[in-house]
């Protein structure tokens, strides 16, 4: 008997593609660059299974090209704003995701672009590397205290709720921003729960903890840059679309806030001549924040568990669209 044929469009932790190519006859994409969509387009056809990456474009087209084998897509991350889960509802495929491996990775690595960036870490080791450090100084690269500072949370969801737990250890007032909060969660860490623009005023660190809808792109822009302390620090490890970046770099330049640090970029992975780039004041660093060896291997085999599922007709165990049962 033959078995399912399944396209994976990156190479993904060993654990997770060896289960997979125990059960399945699979091919995986293995350039460091995402298949190009015309070249998906072409793998798909006759694929019984769809492994993929948030890089990874899966419209409407793209399932309609599938035809009738397709029968899973299986997505190793959190979000699924790439892919048109209605156009698969419509069609019957079930989609999967992996949602909370990642929350304590996440939320630790939040904290730590939030600790980087107000101590100056990565402007200090650059400091070092260029021979600049002749002697100690009592004025040099000072940064911004954490503990007994207030951290704007933008949103309140898993990730939003591990920084409270983080910043509680700092003694942080922690003030939040999201209509849709758990009020009873939020009691229970100490957080205060603000409009927008009160949380945006009287934070001394944003971060970010939003998904991105149409509603939420460039929610942060010149205007709510416009309201936050010049001393203030961004921290988005979200999505890159949920923050204006030619705004970002105005309010970065012009010193409307002090310093920004981001895991996520519009566009990503950012271009070389971004002009946040040539700023000292912003820190970018590659996606990274759930990039921990047990976390990932948790994503892959949390993917495989989705995909194995849908090609045996099972209900997935991790599913963005749980209505395609109904």
């Amino acid at each position: 008997m033959s078995k399912p044929k399944v396209f994976v469009t990156r190479i993904i932790p060993k654990q997770g593609i060896e289960l997979l190519r125990r059960e399945t006859d699979t091919e995986v994409w293995e350039d460091k660059i995402p298949p190009p969509y015309e070249t998906l387009l072409a793998k798909v056809k006759k694929m019984e299974g769809l492994l993929c990456l948030l890089t990874d474009k899966i419209d409407a087209n793209l399932i309609d090209e599938a035809g009738k084998p397709l029968k899973v897509i299986s997505q190793m991350a959190v979000g699924f704003d790439n892919i048109d889960i209605a156009a698969a509802t419509e069609r019957g495929i079930p989609v999967g995701h992996t949602p909370g491996v990642l929350t304590d990775t996440t939320a630790d690595f939040a904290f730590t672009l939030l600790m980087a960036a107000a101590r100056r870490i990565v402007e200090g080791e650059h400091f070092v590397k260029k021979g600049l450090w002749i002697t100690w100084d009592p004025t040099l690269l000072m940064g911004q205290d954490i503990h007994n500072a207030t951290l704007g949370l933008i949103g309140f969801g898993r990730i939003g709720k591990g920084m409270a737990k983080r910043a509680s250890g700092f003694n942080m007032r922690i003030l939040c921003h999201d209509p849709w909060a758990d009020m009873k969660a939020a009691r229970k860490l100490n957080v205060e729960m603000g409009t927008m623009d009160e949380v945006l005023a009287e934070a001394d660190f944003v971060s970010m903890h939003i998904p991105l809808m149409p509603e939420t792109h460039h929610l942060i822009s010149a205007h709510q840059f416009s309201l936050m302390k010049s001393t203030s620090i961004l921290i988005n490890t979200a999505r890159g679309s949920v923050v204006d970046p030619d705004a970002l770099y105005q309010a970065l330049r012009s010193g409307d806030i002090a310093y920004a640090a981001l895991d996520v970029t519009e566009p990503e992975p950012i271009q070389t001549d971004d002009p946040l780039l040539t700023l000292d004041n912003c820190m970018i660093v590659p996606h990274i924040a759930s990039s921990s060896v047990a976390t990932r291997t948790r994503m892959a085999n949390m993917a495989v568990e989705n995909m194995m599922a849908g090609l045996m007709g099972r209900k997935l165990p991790y599913c963005a669209n749980p209505e395609v049962y109904d």
